[in-house]
């Protein structure tokens, strides 16, 4: 089990590797704004946890448990995006999805993802829960 920390350093790892064909520290650093000690402190744990695979200066992989959990991380935080969306959260839904995403079991995350499925298959529900919502302000 990562931290949240691990977690955020795995996702980002991830997202540039969709797009570059090599990842590096002062890439993850800049991101993340953090010191680049803790980038490769952090790289360490998660090449033991054998997410990646990393030497020292060398190119950052990711091995197909970090791919595979990057993808889901990757996922849970678009999910709770669009379920912030779809609740009409006045909220910043990339900082609030941050600030949800470690904290919620995988049991509550399943149950949103049935409801954002059942809301988006179901647009009247979502009609009437946004005219419900207007009612509000």
């Amino acid at each position: 089990m990562l931290t949240p920390s691990l977690e955020d350093y795995l996702e980002e790892i991830y997202r540039f590797s969709l797009s570059l064909d090599t990842v590096r520290v002062t890439d993850i650093s800049k991101r993340l704004k953090v010191a680049l000690p803790s980038v490769t402190k952090a790289l360490y744990k998660l090449r033991d946890e054998c997410y990646i695979k990393y030497e020292r200066y060398g190119e950052i992989k990711l091995t197909d448990k970090g791919n595979e959990f990057g993808y889901y991380l990757v996922a849970r935080n678009q999910l709770l995006q669009e379920f912030l969306a779809l609740i009409c959260s006045k909220s910043n839904f990339a900082v609030e999805a941050e600030a949800m995403e470690h904290y919620l079991s995988t049991a509550t995350i399943d149950a949103i993802k049935n409801l954002v499925e059942f809301m988006k298959g179901n647009p009247s529900w979502q009609l009437a829960f946004k005219d419900f919502m207007s009612l509000q302000d």
